[in-house]
């Protein structure tokens, strides 16, 4: 099950409810109804749709399958392409790097250079670039691009000299 399925599947209220009293230990139908105020006719078409979906088991007892949303996440995962050859840098790269995006800075000088090393290529060595460019080219990596412009700068990664930049 995907996770638009998944959200489509409990969008409908009753459904919502009923699982969740499942998740929370209900184990027959009249407990479900008990716990969630619903009719044990809506209880019993909720029940049927999550049976047929997977979501739910009905034998010996009510059971509610928890790891569905884990697996639906872990399925629509796109497999990761390595930043860096190096495995060491590429894991560095990986935990602070999200569809194309820092996450956050890191703490630690020596990640901070590294995420800041693969940042910069973003910048051609051979061109000069005023300062909205290099804000804009930034913006892409991060919404705070000032400080992520003095990281580059204070790292020597990147040099200013009356507002234009070069890449060091």
């Amino acid at each position: 099950m995907n996770t638009d399925q998944l959200c489509g599947l409990l969008a409908e209220p009753s459904r919502l409810r009923t699982y969740s009293a499942v998740v929370l230990g209900a184990t027959t139908p009249d407990q479900v109804a008990g716990s969630t105020g619903l009719p044990t006719a809506t209880v019993g078409k909720a029940l049927q749709k999550l049976i047929k979906a997977g979501l739910v088991t009905a034998a010996p007892a009510l059971a509610a399958d928890e790891d569905a949303f884990k697996n639906a996440v872990r399925d629509q995962r796109p497999a990761w392409t390595p930043l860096d050859p190096d495995p060491d840098r590429d894991a560095v790269l990986k935990a602070f790097i999200r569809d194309g995006r820092l996450t956050h800075f890191p703490t630690y000088p020596d990640k901070l250079r590294i995420v800041l090393e693969h940042v910069v290529k973003s910048f051609d060595p051979d061109r000069s670039y005023p300062e909205r460019e290099v804000n804009e080219t930034l913006n892409h990596w991060h919404p705070d691009h000032a400080a992520l412009r003095r990281e580059l700068v204070d790292a020597r990664l990147l040099t200013r000299t009356n507002s234009i930049y070069r890449r060091a």
